[in-house]
């Protein structure tokens, strides 16, 4: 597991893709690894921000980022992944900090959370997945009568082309690679409990007005997202 950050660090990213009214994406480079990440934000009703999957980014980012809204909540999606929340929050000290029950205590050896299952509002909220022991969240974001799903390693989207050289190749070895939306192999041995249970809560978001599934490590899925949910549910 990768050493949280101290300072505020920034490792090469893209530019800030605005998928829609209120849900923001940007792909980084992981430090020292052969695969990217994405970080997510929302926005509320209010203006302010919902973090998922924080990523240190440039002062040109930062600044139109602060600009769309206030950053409000910080979503660490599990214990993996808490590199950047340290210092997302030295930043933003009245920021609140989401993590799931079951991640909660190995995300607080890096940054104390302040809520498990926050009420956020009708536009956003997260949602604490079923079969993973409480460890897993999806943060469900609902826009002009869409909506759009942001995964952490609850389920991955990554193509050869996202896992880089021997170092990616190896990982494609042990099951992170995918032709298409899936419940990878390492996911289901760290983070799946009760694959029935979890099986039953993918298929209750493939909902007729799912029009977007977001992840932390791959690619999203842009069309045909209710079936591609319900088929990586079936592979379970």
């Amino acid at each position: 597991m990768a050493k949280p950050f101290e300072t505020w660090t920034v490792f090469p990213h893209g530019p800030i893709e605005k998928l829609s009214d209120n849900l923001w994406r940007v792909e980084a480079q992981f430090p020292n690894a052969p695969f990217k990440r994405n970080m997510h934000v929302a926005r509320m009703k209010d203006g302010g921000l919902v973090i998922h999957n924080a990523i240190a980014l440039s002062d040109d980012e930062m600044k139109e980022l602060e600009a769309w809204g206030t950053p409000k909540w910080l979503i660490v999606p599990n214990g993996g992944h808490r590199m950047d929340s340290r210092i997302w929050k030295q930043r933003y000290p009245d920021m609140k900090v989401i993590a799931p029950p079951g991640s909660k205590a190995k995300v607080e050896e890096v940054v104390k959370v302040d809520e498990t299952k926050p009420a956020l509002d009708e536009s956003v909220r997260f949602e604490i997945l079923d079969g993973t022991k409480e460890r897993e969240g999806v943060m469900c974001v609902s826009d002009g009568g869409k909506s759009m799903l942001v995964f952490c390693d609850g389920v991955m989207n990554n193509r050869s082309s996202d896992l880089r050289g021997f170092g990616g190749f190896m990982m494609g070895i042990i099951g992170f690679k995918s032709d298409a939306l899936k419940v990878t192999f390492p996911s289901r041995m760290a983070i799946i409990a009760d694959k029935k249970a979890y099986r039953a809560h993918l298929e209750r978001l493939a909902t007729d007005d799912l029009a977007r599934i977001d992840v932390a490590h791959g690619q999203p899925v842009t069309t045909n997202a209710k079936a591609a949910l319900v088929h990586a549910a079936s592979e379970l």
